[in-house]
């Protein structure tokens, strides 16, 4: 039986379900307002079990790769990673995307947070462009791509450096940005005139300028120390969805995030007065959730 946490906010209403986002049918076509989410980055090394359990094929090659890789051609074995590379779009984060077109509201907007990832295989170093891969993948569905963020986080070292050091020419840019991508589902969403839960949402001029620029400079990492969560090295700051949903959604909306992780942005949409639903398929962080939800009340199950 899968695991669901219901629960309500003031006058809002918020879900979990504790399953595989791919198939969200809980969810009716264009009933979502706005998705801000953070999904698993393919090709970063720690995600490499997660993507091998949606698809045998990930694994085989990426073993073969670790086994043979450097015994073999440049070319070929730079096919075998793009293989690997591709197949993870296409087995996990491809199907999530269908359901997120399908539940959006025309004009609704989706918020992807996602990194490019660098990594020597088979002896070769090269750049998986993550970013670009979902830009294609949204654009071919037809959204409208608009201006994304550059979170660049003050955490990373700067000092950094990948490759020869001081001497030249084989030494690498460090990667220290993530994107925060923004496609809109056909044109501007409307409202009536004098909409009062849209004055109601209002930022001022002051949020207006620090969050509508490109680089967003000022948001620190969050490093997880909770037992529980060893697998994960950091968790989505709440200062990013806190921003998204302020600048993208209007109270009573609802936010979408079918990678929920620890939870963070049910916990800022209900802060927010919006409401929420969240996926996420790892059902051992259940009660680590509902403690950051600071939840006392009876569970219910689906």
């Amino acid at each position: 039986m899968e695991k669901t946490i219901s629960f309500e906010c003031g006058q809002t209403r918020h879900v979990i379900f504790f399953k595989d986002s791919r198939d969200m049918s809980e969810i009716r076509d264009n009933s979502v307002h706005l998705v801000v989410t953070s999904p698993p980055y393919p090709m970063i090394e720690m995600w490499d079990d997660l993507f091998s359990s949606f698809d045998h094929r990930i694994a085989e090659v990426l073993q073969y790769l670790k086994e043979k890789g450097k015994s073999l051609p440049a070319q070929q074995a730079l096919r075998l990673m793009n293989e690997a590379y591709d197949l993870m779009h296409e087995v996990l984060l491809f199907p999530v995307w269908d359901e997120i077109s399908r539940v959006l509201v025309d004009g609704g907007i989706a918020c992807i947070n996602i990194g490019d990832a660098t990594r020597s295989i088979a002896g070769l170093f090269r750049l998986y462009p993550n970013h670009a891969k979902t830009i294609e993948f949204f654009e071919k569905k037809g959204f409208v791509s608009l201006p994304y963020i550059l979170w660049k986080k003050p955490t990373n070292k700067p000092n950094a450096f990948l490759g020869s050091g001081f001497l030249p020419p084989n030494a690498y840019v460090t990667l220290d940005v993530e994107y925060i991508l923004l496609f809109r589902k056909g044109r501007a969403r409307a409202f009536p005139p004098k909409y009062q839960l849209r004055y109601e949402s209002a930022y001022t001029k002051e949020e207006r300028d620090r969050w509508f620029t490109q680089i967003w400079d000022d948001i620190k990492g969050e490093r997880q120390i909770h037992s529980k969560l060893y697998r994960r090295t950091a968790s989505f700051p709440e200062e990013i969805p806190r921003r998204l949903i302020r600048m993208f959604s209007i109270k009573q909306d609802v936010v979408l995030d079918p990678f929920l992780g620890l939870g963070t942005t049910t916990k800022v949409a209900a802060e927010l007065g919006r409401n929420s639903i969240g996926y996420e398929i790892d059902d051992s962080l259940y009660d680590v959730i509902v403690e950051r939800l600071g939840l006392n009340q009876p569970l219910l199950f689906k």
